[in-house]
């Protein structure tokens, strides 16, 4: 799930009240202008409204009073509690009249003339015939409440008088969506929070400064908004290095805080407060699963509850998952039963430091002797903890002993780390081979994962550990009795005096 969830939006029919008819020449301000103001500031969630052919008018000082026509009203500026009645306000909108019968026949004519606003219909009962109804008209391509000439000849050809009325329409709190009542509420200027991440039925924020006097608002509005949030919590402070999860604060809704999600087609189920997850890395841990083929082996360092472990399992290769918070452990054991995974994955509660030294360097001591030259098992190590993981390369200095059987069969390792520098992937391979010890030139990949925030990237090097670096060679004496390494001795020592 990438994911960054805009603001959904949740409307029903406003109430209407009466129209009148206005003369043809009569101004009417373009009060639809709001949408393009919003749609150069937040993309993707209005479209732009393009002056057409017929608005010649040019922009007055009334135009930009009703620039604020579509926002809830003044008074909700400062709000911290929500009052959902402060909302209503009447805005004045063109409508034509139209016999019921042929509504559907005029909408079709004339989409690109009515009112195209989401959430709002775009035909209202007539309060003076019961056999008519009300086309509401886009007021920012109607300027003087007069229809333009081909929009007149569609309707002489459907029978309709070109007339255009004015009309009351009564907004409430459920016509305006999440940026419009957070910009209306908050402090001019100042920045609205436009997205969260979904984990499940939870919204998770990470409120600036300035928005906390506003928080549980902010909360309440994002459960009205986005049907299937019940619960909104902000991060209050940095994710803990060691257990990889941070402390919240519940704003709005329920307090249940275990829930369940889906990623790439599989379920995992948690409890957000105390393990890691995050959405935004549905794609990575997909590419990674991509590169494995069955029967491969798969060592997840710091595995969390499972999203690249569980796959891998289910591509029916080997996997030895591990991670250090008990809490992470055990909902690793939970989801893969849920997932019936349980008996393809050996799992661990160790310092991954440990777990390298210990499973992985066993395993891989027994397993890779055993290879040929052309190996048909690959073996891959996962280090998914960015913060700390490239720290932790130094272990695989020498470790195993012996010469490798195959160069083709030693461990793929694919390391995260977070980067503040101009060249994050120069940086991310230097100290990937600080750690090392040797040059990874020629020999690494760097993928490019995600934009943590401003001047800060994730990224994962990829690479196959050296021979050098992996193993130690014994020295030419090892491995022989003690009495031949003794007589060996005596004889080196024979030969120097006689020199």
């Amino acid at each position: 799930m990438r994911t960054l969830w805009r603001f959904g939006y949740s409307a029903r029919l406003l109430k209407t009240n009466h129209f009148r008819t206005a003369a043809s020449n009569t101004s009417f301000p373009a009060v639809w202008i709001l949408s393009a103001q919003y749609s150069g500031r937040i993309p993707g969630l209005f479209l732009v409204v393009k002056k057409n052919r017929f608005f010649t008018m040019p922009e007055t000082v009334e135009d930009k009073a009703n620039l604020e026509l579509y926002s809830p009203h003044p008074e909700v500026r400062g709000m911290t509690l929500l009052d959902r009645e402060a909302f209503k306000r009447t805005v004045v909108v063109p409508v034509l009249k139209v016999k019921k019968e042929i509504v559907n026949t005029v909408l079709k004519s004339l989409k690109h003339t009515v009112l195209q606003r989401p959430g709002l219909k775009r035909v209202a009962e007539d309060p003076e015939d019961g056999d008519s109804r009300l086309v509401i008209l886009d007021p920012h391509k109607i300027p003087g409440f007069s229809l333009g000439e081909s929009e007149q000849e569609i309707l002489k050809e459907l029978n309709v008088c070109p007339e255009v009325s004015k009309y009351n329409l009564e907004l409430t709190y459920e016509n305006f969506k999440s940026e419009e009542i957070l910009r209306a509420v908050l402090p001019e200027g100042q920045e609205v929070t436009s997205g969260f991440s979904r984990v499940g039925h939870i919204a998770h924020l990470n409120l600036r400064d300035h928005q906390l006097p506003y928080r549980h608002l902010i909360g309440q509005v994002i459960i009205d908004k986005n049907p299937g949030i019940t619960c909104v919590v902000n991060k209050t402070n940095i994710i803990d290095s060691t257990y990889r999860n941070f402390q919240m604060e519940v704003l709005a809704g329920e307090g249940n805080l275990i829930t369940k999600v889906k990623e790439n087609n599989i379920a995992y189920e948690l409890d957000f407060s105390k393990v890691y997850w995050n959405p935004r890395l549905s794609t990575e841990h997909s590419r990674i699963v991509e590169l494995l083929k069955p029967s491969d082996v798969l060592f997840d360092v710091f595995a969390g509850i499972g999203p690249f472990a569980i796959p891998a399992a289910k591509k029916k290769c080997h996997v030895f998952a591990n991670d250090l918070n008990p809490e992470s452990y055990n909902w690793l054991l939970h989801n893969c039963k849920l997932n019936k995974v349980d008996n393809k994955i050996k799992a661990f509660n160790m310092d991954g430091r440990d777990f390298l030294l210990g499973p992985v360097r066993e395993e891989l001591s027994k397993e890779l002797p055993l290879l040929k030259e052309e190996p048909k098992t690959s073996f891959h190590i996962v280090m998914n903890l960015p913060a700390l993981a490239i720290e932790f390369l130094d272990v695989f200095r020498h470790l195993l002993v012996g010469e490798p059987c195959s160069t083709a069969g030693l461990p793929m390792v694919h390391c995260y780390g977070f980067s503040k520098h101009d060249d994050p992937a120069k940086d991310i391979q230097e100290r990937a081979e600080a750690s090392l010890g040797t040059s990874l030139d020629g020999r690494c990949s760097t993928h490019l994962v995600r934009n943590v925030a401003p001047n800060k990237e994730m990224l994962c090097i990829s690479f196959q550990i050296p021979a050098d670096v992996l193993y130690k060679r014994p020295c030419p004496d090892e491995g022989k009795p003690a009495s031949k390494r003794l007589r060996a001795s005596k004889d080196s020592s024979e030969e120097k005096l006689l020199s």
